[in-house]
Formats: structure tokens, C-alpha cells, sequence
């Protein structure tokens, strides 16, 4: 009975000091039924009525003693919470031993500082939406008080003011001596790595030239070492001003929450690193693997690209696109199935980055497909190869290199041009090195001769005017084709062989062709001149030998 009266005393106590009534104590045999809540407001007062239901915090020294969930009697939580930070400041006021207890009345729990109550917290105080119990919330509200008195009598401490100054004293100079240190550490590192650069900076070389020069490595590796001496500054700032305003008991939830932002960021790093180990060494093998069929797949095809071995569907031309096309689908396959096993592949913004660039590529990668299809049936049907001369279109010259989405092409004249693989695919290619003997190309050339000049005759003297030419081969032997019979003249076309050389003898060598030609026909008489005529001219329109060196020109030696 002594203990129910106690406890009764308490709950009365709290009645008086906190505004709203409490029920009659256990000792009495029927305790009066509380006064339900006041109704909830109507829906102009909606948004307040959610506030109130969220609760308010009891705050003091920027510390969260409580939260007020609950409305007693006529008193709302925000009463509440004013009523109890007034009345926990004049008790800090009056000093003590801060000792704090949790008391057990008929309304909940009854919090008391040095014997003296301080504040009550009832059953629908708890954060039920939490799982927490009205012992759960009253026990962290008696631990929070019970710092916050021990921090306020800390406040009036004129020792413990002293000694805290000395401490943040001592961690400033310490913070400035390890910035000095590291100010002179980066004039040092930047010197090093300046010299090691500028030593290794000759073999970075792309066709006989440097990339970087002496000024570029050192103002990159100033910039490195800069970069990282203000990340180290930034840090040590930041630790600094934590620890400084966690000395002091007003600033000291300040402190605590920026050292708990941090240990909290390494604590999520390091947390994250060993969740993600096993889905990383699960990916990995998924890439080793992949590495390992590439590996295999190039040693396969090894033979071939070197010309080693060849069979009916691979030789050396097509070898080197199969191979890039196998690894391209190899290490595709192996991206598709480690991308569920990579860290952060879930995160929405991940799968939003993978939309994006989804949607970039589909978009922009149209004619790029097309281009990269076209060289690919360029090169499996085997159209072109590196090193033959072929005409496309309008232009002429020798295949200098077959890309998979353009094909570099050099002329006679010393132009290298580019033609994409899509004009190939879909126009007409006429290759001169197809159908010749061995390695090099064919050169023709087309004539018209009047019908009254021997057909038997014109075949000899390009034939003749093909021998004289440095370059022509006499193996297979130049032929002479009549490819038309016009109204005035009949079309005569010389077919011959050249040795395999670069594209500009290939212009010399129908220059020095063309120019034989005249010259046979200028020594035998005969007119090159297509006969649109009304009568034959009095003279044969012919240059005699002697005439062929007139001023400029000079007879060789």
C-alpha cells in the first residue's frame, strides 16, 4: 500500500506541475475512466492533425531529449513540448546531480530529475509505426536527459572550459602543422613526378612525335598533386571542426553528428565493399572466362591471319574481321551476364543511365549499323582486298586499307581518299587485280581508228606501243580487243598485265602507255583521229620523228 500511495503521490505531481489531470491512483477501487481525446480537426486542419500525429520534439542544449505523439486532455503535443522544455530548464537551472529516473504511474511513465519530475510520457508516446514499447521510449528519454544534465552542469564548469579550450587549442596547431607538412610534401612529390615524367615522356611517341612535352608532364603532374593536397586540407578541415565542436557541450550534438557522418560514410563503404564481394568475384569469373575464350578463339585464328593456313570460307583477308566479330560477341555475352552481379546495377539510377544510353545509341546508331553491315559484306564476299587496284564509281586506285566501316583507297596522283562501305555495297566495283596472273594489275586503254587503217595493223602497233612500256609485262602478253563498231570508226581496246608496285607508277605508267601509243602510230603513219568528217584532209594529221622534240621540249640524251 506504501508503494501504490508513492506512486500515486507521483502521478499527481505530474498533474499538477504538467497542466493536464491525471486518473485516480491504483489504491483507489475504481479509478474515474480519462476524458477521450479531443476530435480530430476537420479537414481545413488536416495537415496539423498529420504534424500532431508525427509528434514534437522536446529539444534542449540541440539535443532531442523526447517526442510527444500524444494529446492529453486539452493539452496538444506542442503544449507539451513547450510546457516540458520550460520546466527542464529551471530544474537544470537549480544544479544537482543529474541523476534521472523512470518511474512507473497509472497514466505511463513519469521522468524525474534528482527526485524532482521532470516530464510524462504515455502509451501513445511510442513510436508504434517503429515497433518501439513505452519502456523503449521512456528508457532513451531518460538517457538523453541524463547527458544533457551532465553536459549542463559541464557548461558551468569553468575547468572543464579551461581544459576544453586547451584541447581545441592543441588539435588547431596540430591541424596546422600536418597542413604545413603536407604543403611541403607536394612541392616534393610534384618535383618527382615532373622528372619521372619528363624521362618517359620521349617513348610516348605516335609517328615520330612526342604526345606530351617537358611543360604538359609538369603542369599534369601539378595539377595531380594540387588536386590531391586540397582533398587531404579539405579533410583534415573537416575533422578538425568536428572535433573541436564536439569539445564543448553546446556544440558538442554539432561535432558528434559530422564524426557520425563520417564513420557513417566508412562504415557505408566499407559495408557496401563486403556485400558486394560476392556478386564482384562472381562477375570477375564471368570476365575471366570471356578473357579466356578470346584468348582461345585469337589463337585459332592465328594461323589464318598470318597466311599459315587457309580453307574454302576463312583465309587471310576474312580471318581478322571473324576474329574481331567472335570476341565483339564474347565479351557481349559476358557483359550481359555479370551486369546483375556488378554493385549498383539494381539503383534506379543506373537502370536510368542504361535507358539513356539505350536510347542514345538506337537513335544515333542507325546509319553507323548500316556503315559497320556494309564492311562486313564487303569483306566476307571478298570484294576488295588491301593492295588491289579497283575502280569505284568514279574513282580509281589501289586498296590501302579495308576498315569496317570505311575503305581508304590511294590514286595514281598521290590522293587518298575515303569511301564508306555502303557506297561499295550498293554500287559498282571493277577490281584490276582480280583476274590477273600472280600479284599486280590491269591497265587498258581505248582507241578509234578510221575504217580505211587496217584492223591487223592497229592490233600490231598497240601491242608494239605495250612492249615499249616500262612496267608492262610481257607474261601474259598485252591483247587487243575490237569492242565496237561505230558509224564512223571501230573501237579498239588494249588489255595488259602490270608488275605489282604502289598506286603511282601505276599514273606512269599509262602516261608512258598513251604516250607510246602516239608515237607508234606517228612512226607507221597512221592518224589517231575519230573520222566525224564531211571529206578526208589533204594531209594525214601525223607528226613526222623529226618534229617530235620541238622547243620546249628536248630529245633525251
Amino acid at each position: 500500500m506504501r508503494r501504490c500511495a508513492s506512486f500515486a503521490f507521483a502521478a499527481l505531481l505530474a498533474a499538477a506541475l504538467s497542466a493536464p489531470v491525471f486518473a485516480a491512483p491504483e489504491s483507489q477501487p475504481e479509478p474515474a475512466p480519462a476524458p477521450a481525446p479531443t476530435a480530430q480537426p476537420a479537414e481545413a486542419d488536416a495537415a496539423a492533425a498529420a504534424a500532431a500525429r508525427a509528434g514534437v520534439e522536446v529539444r534542449l542544449f540541440n539535443r532531442v531529449v523526447t517526442t510527444f505523439r500524444s494529446p492529453i486532455f486539452d493539452s496538444t503535443p506542442a503544449e507539451r513540448a513547450a510546457y516540458a522544455e520550460r520546466h527542464l530548464r529551471d530544474l537544470l537551472r537549480e544544479g544537482g546531480e543529474g541523476k534521472v529516473e523512470v518511474k512507473k504511474v497509472l497514466q505511463g511513465r513519469a521522468l524525474t530529475l534528482d527526485g524532482k519530475f521532470a516530464f510524462l510520457l504515455v502509451p501513445a508516446d511510442a513510436n508504434a509505426a517503429a515497433g518501439e514499447s513505452l519502456d523503449t521510449t521512456a528508457k532513451r528519454a531518460a538517457e538523453s536527459l541524463g547527458r544533457i544534465a551532465a553536459e549542463s552542469l559541464e557548461s558551468r564548469s569553468l575547468d572543464a572550459i579551461l581544459r576544453n579550450l586547451a584541447k581545441a587549442g592543441i588539435a588547431t596547431v596540430l591541424a596546422a602543422l600536418l597542413i604545413w607538412f603536407l604543403a611541403r610534401l607536394r612541392g616534393w612529390i610534384a618535383k618527382g613526378l615532373a622528372s619521372v615524367g619528363s624521362r618517359q615522356a620521349d617513348r610516348l611517341q605516335v609517328a615520330g612525335q612526342a604526345l606530351l612535352g617537358r611543360e604538359q608532364v609538369f603542369r599534369a603532374a601539378r595539377g595531380v598533386t594540387v588536386a590531391i593536397f586540397w582533398l587531404l586540407v579539405a579533410f583534415i578541415f573537416y575533422e578538425w571542426l568536428a572535433y573541436t565542436l564536439s569539445l564543448f557541450p553546446w556544440t558538442r550534438p554539432w561535432g558528434e553528428g559530422l564524426l557520425g557522418a563520417t564513420f557513417n560514410l566508412a562504415a557505408r563503404i566499407a559495408t557496401g565493399i563486403l556485400g558486394a564481394l560476392p556478386d564482384l568475384a562472381v562477375a570477375a569469373t564471368i570476365f575471366l572466362i570471356a578473357w579466356w575464350v578470346a584468348r582461345l578463339v585469337d589463337r585459332l585464328l592465328a594461323p589464318f591471319i598470318r597466311g599459315e593456313v587457309e580453307t574454302e570460307h576463312i583465309d587471310r583477308d576474312t580471318a581478322r574481321p571473324t576474329r574481331n566479330l567472335l570476341v565483339i560477341v564474347v565479351w557481349i555475352f559476358a557483359i550481359a551476364m555479370a551486369y546483375p552481379y556488378l554493385p549498383g546495377s539494381g539503383s534506379d539510377a543506373f537502370k536510368g543511365l542504361s535507358v539513356l544510353v539505350g536510347l542514345m545509341i538506337s537513335l544515333g546508331s542507325t546509319s553507323l549499323v548500316g556503315q559497320a553491315a556494309s564492311g562486313l559484306i564487303v569483306m566476307f564476299t571478298r570484294t576488295l582486298r588491301p593492295g588491289e587496284y579497283v575502280r569505284i564509281g568514279e574513282h580509281e586506285g589501289t586498296v590501302v586499307e579495308l576498315g569496317a566501316f570505311t575503305t581508304r583507297i590511294r590514286t595514281g596522283l598521290g590522293e587518298e581518299l575515303t569511301i564508306s562501305n555502303s557506297t561499295i555495297a550498293g554500287g559498282t566495283t571493277r577490281n584490276y587485280s582480280r583476274a590477273v596472273k600472280g600479284r599486280g594489275f590491269v591497265v587498258d586503254t581505248v582507241v578509234t581508228i578510221g575504217y580505211d587503217t587496217p584492223w591487223r595493223q592497229v592490233h600490231a602497233m598497240l601491242v608494239e606501243a605495250a612492249r615499249r612500256t616500262v612496267g608492262i609485262l610481257e607474261s601474259p602478253a598485252p591483247m587487243v580487243f575490237q569492242t565496237g563498231l561505230s558509224d564512223f570508226y571501230p573501237e579498239y581496246r588494249l588489255v595488259a598485265q602490270a608488275a605489282p608496285s604502289d598506286p603511282r607508277p601505276r599514273a606512269i605508267v599509262m602516261s608512258d602507255l598513251h604516250a607510246n601509243i602516239q608515237d607508234v602510230f606517228n612512226e607507221y603513219g597512221v592518224q589517231i583521229m575519230s573520222p566525224h568528217y564531211l571529206a578526208d584532209p589533204a594531209d594525214a594529221k601525223v607528226v613526222a620523228p623529226a618534229n617530235w622534240y620541238p622547243a620546249p621540249a628536248r630529245k633525251p640524251e
